[in-house]
């Protein structure tokens, strides 16, 4: 019998147009929806459940098939879930925390400690320095989480798929995440001592336009908020990186002046220029897909990230 595939699946009933018998439903393909919702690739939701991809996609069509709904479609960045997937996954989470509570009783945990896996996106420089010791600290505690932390720097998706938890630049619009503002963040112009000794120092934003900038590739930035229009009119970058990491490098080796986060730029000897003229904020915006809100680690997870903010605030809005 030839498996199927989730693009093979018929058009999509409306809710509540067919009853569907319960005994036909394995709670089982559930865990494989959940892994495709968190990760947004068959592949990888394969590879946390100890599977191979065409099984993933065989249980889940024998989902649809079962409701005679479409659960999950193909986007522009993988698998995403439709309205009534994200519904199905929501309501079967419930399941998977069922099992992890039978596994704490078996091995005498008490209270239960937090496992499954829960993947969080971040921008680079934010990931890596204050996501990251908010996630560890929470690992530190719950060994048996395992916490995936993808850092790039966009926009999200109006059907984000593929993190429980993400922080972005800006304020994402989608109706399929919770979101909450986390803090702001300062970024600034900065030079080498090097650099400024053999070019001298800026004291004007006009003067700024005849030295070469450092910023994001505008053709590739997906951030608004980061577009160096709306901040340095008439400004061009001559040297650009996707990595905020790269383009700090550059600004230490003399390349030009970077636009940096305070955050990352006050780690080094950098020099602050034209502190009153230039002083850009903008906010972080932690998002969590709806159906993950009241998933006991993601909730743990968002606790440590206010936490690690609310500590390190002078950091990120240096006086």
């Amino acid at each position: 019998m030839r498996s199927h595939s989730p693009d093979e699946n018929p058009a999509p009933r409306p809710v509540g147009s067919r009853s569907v018998d319960p005994r036909k439903l394995r709670a089982d393909d559930l865990r494989y929806l959940l892994a495709v919702s968190r990760t947004g690739r068959l592949v990888t939701a394969a590879d946390a459940l100890g599977v191979d991809h065409t099984t993933v996609s065989r249980r889940i069509a024998a989902l649809e098939k079962s409701l005679g709904l479409r659960l999950i479609e193909r986007g522009a960045e993988g698998w995403t879930l439709t309205d009534i997937g994200r519904a199905v996954s929501e309501n079967a989470r419930v399941i998977e925390e069922a099992i992890d509570r039978v596994v704490d009783t078996v091995a005498g945990q008490d209270p239960p400690s937090l496992h499954g896996t829960v993947r969080v996106s971040a921008p680079d420089g934010f990931g890596t320095v204050f996501a990251t010791p908010a996630l560890v600290r929470v690992r530190r505690r719950h060994p048996r989480l395992q916490v995936e932390l993808i850092t790039a720097t966009r926009q999200l998706a109006l059907r984000p798929s593929g993190f429980d938890l993400a922080l972005v630049i800006g304020v994402p619009a989608s109706s399929h995440l919770v979101t909450e503002h986390l803090t702001d963040y300062a970024l600034g112009l900065y030079a080498s001592d090097d650099y400024l000794t053999r070019y001298g120092r800026p004291e004007t934003v006009a003067e700024l336009r005849e030295h070469p900038l450092i910023f994001y590739i505008e053709s590739m930035l997906r951030v608004g908020d980061l577009d160096i229009e709306r901040h340095l009119p008439g400004m061009t970058p001559s040297f650009s990186s996707t990595n905020v990491f790269a383009q700090l490098e550059a600004t230490e080796q003399g390349a030009g002046i970077g636009v940096l986060p305070a955050f990352l730029a006050q780690r080094t000897r950098l020099r602050r220029l034209l502190t009153a003229e230039i002083d850009i904020r903008l906010p972080i915006t932690l998002a969590v897909r709806r159906e993950a809100v009241t998933h006991p680690a993601v909730r743990a997870l968002w606790t440590a990230l206010r936490h690690e903010v609310a500590e390190r605030a002078d950091e990120l809005l240096p006086e």
